[in-house]
């Protein structure tokens, strides 16, 4: 059906009329990974005729967005943003002005909440045998019972900044759920619709695959948003507005450990599923992370060694900015304020606490990170060519700022965090 389609269109290329769901359900009956030769050749002879079609522009954009995405294993440029087709998502970044910092939270509050709403209500379409999407190794009733009561958990904060919040929650966790899809799904404009719908492209046809990709393209949401706010900090204390950097950054705080139940919920994932589909995604890791690497470097400069490693070697933009000397970190800024006269000792009182707090929050959740990661693959190397486990542990206690220490607090030792991932 997709030849024929697609031959079709590419007789009166329309970016509005794109066989989107014709390509999708292809790819989702294989997985990318195993996508036929004659479809990808047609697909690149869409992308080749996107220079000569007219339409308008949010149309040709989200079309040469997705069939790069769709594009990549075949063009050797498969890699983390690509695998998370995060193109399509369309986050905050780095480029934004500054001045959007503030309306960075209800855009990846929406965001968030369409991602785990979409993935509890891909779990309850399988539950129900609504859908024929990625067969292999459906979970138990218990299992999705768990993964209902972990995603509303985590999404909690958002739906009441959202004004989406059902007080009180009837029913049991799968009655919750279908409530709160439900009404999330009617919240979306299309090109929220559009955009979700297009963002998932397994690389195989193993259902845990569809949790993995969505509770990391949430991951990404986050730290989108934390460099948004964190550039946010360091522009308000280059002007002296304490209580708008502070504001920034305990903001940030509050983002991560709200997103805390989402290791949860991926960690209910079978371990035999991961490893099934992880075959395939060689060459895609989170050390490839963009959004990640931007909040690190925006709290301190990066030490010489790690910028010549693989961490920041998989990130060049990231790198580059670096090298370039474009990037006042809150460090710097933190530094600067200090040394001015204008700074009151309540002031800075309270911006050296939100840093610390900050810090502690985010040292928690590399080590969350790593526990679930020695879960999921014990010794295994990485999919980005990294040393999987071991490179984790290694830089989990990296500190995040050189001129605050974290706020005393208990990080997760190996009992505490296997609890936190295993509630």
């Amino acid at each position: 059906m997709y030849v024929a389609e697609l031959r079709s269109w590419l007789s009166a290329p329309n970016p509005n009329r794109f066989p989107y769901k014709t390509v999708v359900h292809a790819y989702h009956s294989v997985g990318k990974h195993f996508v036929p030769t004659d479809l990808l050749e047609l697909l690149g002879e869409a992308r080749t005729a996107l220079p000569e079609i007219s339409g308008p522009w949010p149309w040709l954009r989200t079309l040469a967005a997705f069939l790069d995405t769709a594009l990549d294993k075949p063009d050797k440029r498969y890699e983390y943003p690509t695998y998370l087709a995060l193109p399509l998502l369309e986050l905050p970044t780095t480029d934004d002005p500054v001045e959007y910092a503030p309306y960075a939270r209800s855009r990846c509050d929406r965001r968030i909440a369409q991602l785990v709403t979409d993935v509890l209500a891909f779990e309850l379409a399988a539950l129900d045998g609504m859908t024929t999407l990625l067969p292999m190794m459906r979970p138990a009733p218990e299992l999705v019972v768990k993964r209902c009561r972990h995603g509303l958990r985590a999404i909690q904060p958002t739906l009441a900044r959202m004004g989406l919040n059902i007080e009180p929650m009837a029913g049991g966790a799968i009655e919750q759920a279908r409530d709160i899809c439900a009404l999330v799904r009617a919240d979306m404009s299309f090109g929220e619709r559009h955009s979700i719908d297009l963002s998932i492209l397994p690389v195989y046809t193993v259902h845990d695959e569809y949790l993995f990709l969505r509770v990391l393209q949430a991951f990404e949401t986050m730290f989108a948003l934390l460099a948004t706010h964190l550039r946010g900090a360091v522009t308000a204390l280059a002007v002296g507005e304490i209580d708008r950097a502070v504001s920034f950054i305990t903001s940030s705080t509050a983002t991560l450990r709200q997103t805390a139940p989402l290791f949860s919920m991926l960690a209910t994932m079978q371990i035999e599923s991961f490893r099934t589909f992880r075959q395939f995604t060689d060459g895609a890791s989170a050390i490839q992370s963009r959004n990640y690497k931007f909040v690190e470097s925006l709290c301190r400069k990066p030490d010489v060694e790690r910028v010549d490693s693989p961490a920041y070697l998989s990130v060049p933009e990231v790198r580059d900015r670096l090298m370039a000397g474009q990037q006042v970190t809150l460090d710097d800024a933190y530094t600067r304020a200090l040394r001015s006269s204008d700074l009151a000792e309540p002031e800075h009182a309270r911006l050296t606490e939100a840093m610390a707090d900050f810090s502690a929050a985010l040292l928690r959740w590399r080590t969350t990170h790593y526990r679930l990661a020695v879960r999921m693959l014990g010794n295994a190397t990485g999919t980005g060519y990294t040393e999987g486990t071991p490179y984790l542990a290694a830089v989990r206690t990296i500190p995040v700022f050189g001129t605050v220490d974290a706020i005393s607090e208990t990080i997760p030792d190996s009992t505490t965090a296997d609890r936190i991932v295993n509630l």
